[in-house]
């Protein structure tokens, strides 16, 4: 699998998601063996997030990456009103402890909140400077965002992006190619849904030799 620069550190392309996860204890079986089984294809860099299931989702990676932490990529997501100097710090180190590890490589803003941009990045430098985070970026910010925002430090920025999702080639994605920061998509399949059933997707699917997700993905 193709692999990419973030945030200092090569990743694959693909990544493995975890929203919905940590929702129903019945499911939790499933879904760790799900991401052990990624992880053995070579999808190293999990996604997840305090808002999942409420740190259910957390807690189901920590399990499924439980004697894997070294083969991981790990990024979570700070709620906006944790997004304080001190609020930061709590989170993460709940995070933390849901994980069973003692650092996430990256960590997202998940989105604006009331709190200042300028309060945020610094509770998490200092997270960085205390190794518990390896670095720190934002998510569903767009172009003003950013602009406000106006950090070198920041090295992603996660966002709804899709065949049927194309906003944000607009204006985000052209000034974060020429900014050199990572455009991070998230609901790359547009969840699944009618989207792998679009006539033209299918036709190049099947000349491909290829499955309609593989083929978005590919996109």
């Amino acid at each position: 699998m193709r692999r990419i620069e973030l945030a200092g550190t090569q990743v694959p392309v693909i990544g493995q998601g975890t929203w919905r996860m940590g929702e129903d204890e019945r499911q939790r079986t499933r879904e760790v063996a799900a991401l052990r089984e990624g992880l053995d294809l070579g999808l190293s860099l999990i996604d997840t997030a305090e808002m999942y299931g409420e740190g259910g989702a957390e807690q189901v990676v920590g399990e499924a990456i439980a004697g894997r932490r070294d083969e991981v990529f790990l990024v979570s997501k700070v709620y906006p009103h944790n997004a304080s100097v001190e609020g930061v710090q709590a989170a993460c180190e709940r995070s933390l402890k849901r994980l069973g590890c003692e650092r996430i490589d990256l960590y997202l803003l998940h989105w604006r909140g009331r709190y200042p941009l300028a309060e945020t990045v610094e509770g998490f430098e200092r997270l960085r400077e205390q190794g518990k985070i390896g670095a720190w970026g934002v998510s569903n910010f767009d172009l003003d965002d950013l602009l406000e925002l106006d950090q070198p430090a920041c090295r992603t920025n996660q966002v709804l992006y899709n065949l049927e999702a194309r906003g944000v080639e607009y204006d985000l994605l052209p000034w974060q190619q020429r900014a050199g920061m990572p455009l991070m998509a998230y609901c790359p399949l547009s969840q699944a849904g009618a989207l792998l059933h679009e006539p033209v997707l299918r036709q190049v699917a099947e000349r491909h030799g290829a499955a309609p997700a593989q083929i978005a993905l590919a996109w």
